[in-house]
């Protein structure tokens, strides 16, 4: 088992950035964070897998950058240019590694391990 722990949300006015942290206790794979705004339904962020390869979502593409530090068992997520319509509860999510499992992973069922989600909140 897996525990996935994520840090760095809080309250930003548009126009802001953010940092989202996710500790994971072990070697992971593929990891993604995926997002639930209020009565929304959870949809899929950002992708990055154990080789490097990274996906977006159209809606934050351009604006959110992932990044891994394979060392310290973190995955990033830099939110920048902040809107109101990404305020959600976002939440780290991590498949098991495995070395030849390389494919971009965006629907919720691919991910093992997630975390308890942290709150973003962006103001107009």
């Amino acid at each position: 088992q897996v525990l996935l722990v994520e840090s760095g949300g809080g309250l930003v006015q548009a126009g802001g950035s953010l940092r989202l942290s996710c500790t994971t206790s072990g070697r992971t794979g593929t990891m993604g964070w995926f997002r639930r705004a209020p009565g929304k339904e959870r949809e899929f962020v950002a992708a990055l897998t154990w080789s490097g390869g990274r996906y977006y979502a159209d809606s934050v593409k351009g604006r959110y950058t992932i990044s891994r530090d394979n060392a310290k068992n973190t995955v990033y997520l830099q939110m920048n240019s902040l809107k109101p319509e990404d305020t959600a509860v976002y939440f780290c999510a991590a498949r098991r590694f495995d070395s030849l499992d390389m494919r971009i992973r965006t629907m919720q069922e691919d991910y093992t391990y997630w975390g308890q989600g942290t709150q973003v909140t962006v103001s107009s």
